[in-house]
């Protein structure tokens, strides 16, 4: 059954740069695709690529140099010439490891194990939080929405000062975490008046009506719920923006998810999941009351699930999805209609990455289409288990197995065979490897082509090469 379309409020793309951050050229080329797919904004996560100065230098990304000033107002004015609004992602309480994990930041965490969440009870953790949203700030030149994350603050109230906090009587986790969210939201209301503030929800999710009416947040933030499983609970999501409504938090944000939420290390995304979600958000939309404000909905696509886990799929093989998951929202159903509207725009015969052959590319606006298809190839032939099982092949386990290796005593014949199917193997994911690297240093820094090599391919090569080598030690002892 098909709902309304997605109703009023925007539609925005969560660009995720803590890895796996795009050339500027290609970010050109990705926000003009947006623009034709019907974007009004994009929720810019930095992190450790803003050129952040002073004292804050130390925050910037060494392995790859951070943007630059230029580019990043580059950026927006290219997004601003398409009609598309920037609004930073700012975090700042949970998920701040970009931070914390600077040695000189180290006495600014909650526990000392927990590289993510923030002291609470430290004055300069909030004079941190509110220099780095200063630089932000005055790097966006006519900012009015500001987005200051505040998901997942692990393991607060564990630390030393907050055990004390908690000693006394009537004191929860539920109100230090509300007092430092309060705090932040009220430095930057007091620095910038007409700035809106979203912040995540996951935080509140268990909290009482009473409790947010009385946080001081109402009237101060506007929440943005996130869910982005495909069998996403309708009823139970209606009923958490109807309970923030009611505490007096009226103008609500949802967020989706076009990648990044399958697996912490998927490589490529199956857009009909990431859909599901979509037509769950649309049922959503379509059942809360008049009073739920609703200001738009922002289609994630998370690089990492935090700054220190690996890679998700890259960009170019989620367009599919991102595309139709838009698409889904503006018709109101994945119609047959959605669906041509993706093909056409892209230049594709499918809306899934892994099935869309080529249909004519002369004029399609598919930035990284080739990396996709590569990236795609590359991942099959490296999940086949012929290349993951290689070690439990019958030959292997009968003829080489670690106590032939350790002894050296081997059949020459069958362990040579075994050494030219393994280096034939090697070969050809040689080839698919170089002409991916090749491709895709024209999107990415090198830094990141390495780092998703290191990811997806050494823990199949690394085995086969082990092997060969092993092989090729054994035979010499057998062989005059």
């Amino acid at each position: 059954m098909a709902c309304p379309p997605w109703p009023k409020g925007k539609k925005l793309v969560h660009l995720d740069l803590k890895g796996a951050p795009p050339r500027v050229g290609y970010l050109k080329k990705l926000i003009h695709l947006f623009s034709e797919l019907g974007v009004d904004g994009l929720l810019v996560e930095y992190e450790d690529m803003f050129p952040y100065e002073g004292e804050l230098r130390l925050l910037q990304n060494t392995a790859q140099p951070a943007y630059s000033r230029e580019e990043v107002m580059a950026m927006q004015e290219f997004a601003k010439s398409r009609g598309i609004e920037v609004i930073p992602l700012v975090q700042t309480f949970g998920h701040m490891e970009f931070v914390l994990k600077r040695r000189p930041m180290w006495g600014l965490r909650e526990v000392p194990y927990c590289v993510g969440t923030l002291n609470p009870h430290k004055e300069e953790g909030v004079k941190l939080v509110m220099e780095m949203l200063r630089q932000v700030v005055e790097m966006h030149p006519g900012l009015n929405t500001l987005h200051i994350g505040a998901d997942e603050v692990y393991i607060l109230g564990e630390g030393e000062e907050s055990k004390l906090w908690l000693a006394s009587p009537g004191r929860t986790v539920e109100q230090l975490f509300l007092s430092h969210v309060t705090k932040v939201a009220r430095a930057i209301k007091e620095k910038w008046p007409h700035m809106t503030i979203i912040m995540w929800d996951d935080m509140m999710r268990g909290m009482s009506q009473d409790i947010l009416r009385d946080s001081g947040l109402v009237g101060l933030v506007q929440p943005m719920l996130w869910d982005y499983t495909p069998n996403l609970d309708v009823e139970k999501t209606v009923s958490l923006l109807e309970k923030y409504c009611s505490a007096g938090m009226t103008d609500l944000w949802t967020a989706s998810s076009f990648k990044g939420s399958t697996s912490v290390y998927t490589c490529v995304p199956s857009t009909q999941r990431h859909v599901d979600n979509h037509l769950q958000w649309l049922k959503v939309a379509a059942s809360v009351s008049a009073g739920v404000n609703l200001q738009g909905i922002a289609l994630t696509g998370w690089q990492r699930y935090d700054h220190l886990s690996v890679l998700c799929e890259l960009m170019p093989v989620a367009l599919p999805s991102l595309a139709t998951c838009l698409q889904t929202l503006i018709y109101g159903q994945f119609s047959a209609e959605a669906q041509s509207k993706v093909t056409e725009i892209l230049g594709v015969s499918s809306v899934e990455v892994e099935a869309m052959l080529s249909t004519s590319a002369g004029d399609s606006l598919f930035p990284g289409r080739r990396l996709a298809e590569l990236i795609v190839e590359l991942t099959s032939l490296l999940s086949s288990d012929e290349m993951r099982f290689f070690d439990n092949d019958m030959f292997v386990r009968g003829w080489f197995s670690p106590h032939h290796r350790k002894t050296k005593m081997v059949t020459p014949l069958i362990t040579m065979q075994i050494h030219s199917q393994a280096s034939t193997f090697l070969t050809t994911i040689q080839q698919k490897v170089e002409a991916v690297r090749e491709e895709m240093v024209r999107f990415y820094p090198e830094y990141t082509v390495k780092e998703w090599i290191d990811e997806h391919v050494s823990p199949v090569t690394t085995p086969l090469q082990r092997i060969t080598a092993d092989i090729r030690a054994c035979v010499k002892e057998m062989v005059p």
